[in-house]
């Protein structure tokens, strides 16, 4: 209300900026997947896992009839292969740590006997994005000035290699090779629990076929592809490489048998 006095019209005091409410600031939160390698080494390993003990203990159930020789082989089998799985994971992990090193020494040695040209492919890669004239100097001087950032980029821009964690190596064989043993472990449940051998196998069948759908469907949660694809994809291609083995090792038992 505006009040007049002695002809001077009264306003009403501003209101203060300090008393004007503003809508909350919102923040932007990134959520990105960085579990990748455990990711990867938990697919291999489980994959192999649910097939290869399945194929086996179904083959050689064929040929015998007692449940408890199918898991006797198929614990045996599990063994064998999560070592061999476990060692098979390391030796890969250990090898990208020496690429790498090998790579960046001979990075180091280059950019000391051809500093030059390793100028140039600097400059390349900046020119790739767009970048040209002082901008383009500016930066090719700041990253060469420091021989270590210099490498560095070099690794990551020009040979596309991240450096890899040393310790990786030993927690990628535990992994590998325990997700071996715990997805082998499913189909020989049946056979642990129903003493006739043939009986067992449409049981194994059936926790296989559960096992690799629901595997398949968390593989799809976890790296953030369609669930119902990942499972979908999961079990026809773990369901071929288990029929296939199956079928060898049926071939192999029939003419054991024989």
């Amino acid at each position: 209300m505006v009040e007049q006095h002695d002809g001077v019209a009264d306003f009403p005091p501003a209101a203060s900026r300090t008393s004007v409410r503003r809508p909350p600031r919102r923040t932007h939160n990134e959520h990105h997947f960085d579990a990748s390698d455990t990711v990867r080494d938990v697919i291999i390993g489980m994959s192999d896992g649910l097939t290869v003990p399945f194929a086996l203990a179904a083959g050689i159930s064929g040929a015998i009839a007692a449940s408890h020789i199918v898991v006797t082989a198929g614990i045996a089998e599990l063994a064998a292969g999560g070592i061999s799985m476990g060692l098979g994971g390391y030796l890969a992990a250990r090898s990208d740590v020496d690429h790498y090193e090998n790579e960046r020494r001979r990075e180091f040695e280059e950019t000391h006997e051809v500093p030059d040209e390793e100028r140039r492919e600097i400059e390349a890669i900046f020119a790739s994005y767009g970048i040209t004239g002082d901008a383009l100097k500016q930066l090719t001087d700041k990253i060469t000035s420091d021989r270590r950032h210099w490498v560095d980029f070099m690794m990551k821009f020009e040979l596309g290699l991240e450096k890899p964690d040393p310790r990786r190596a030993p927690l990628s064989a535990a992994r590998i090779g325990g997700s071996y043993v715990v997805g082998g472990l499913l189909p020989l449940l049946p056979y642990m629990l129903v003493p006739q051998s043939q009986t067992a196998l449409w049981g194994s069948i059936a926790v296989t076929f559960l096992a690799l759908l629901t595997f398949g469907a968390l593989k799809g949660k976890f790296t953030g592809a369609s669930v119902a694809r990942s499972a979908i994809e999961t079990v026809t291609i773990g369901g071929v490489a288990a029929a296939v083995a199956f079928a060898l090792a049926r071939l192999v038992a029939g003419g054991s048998a024989t």
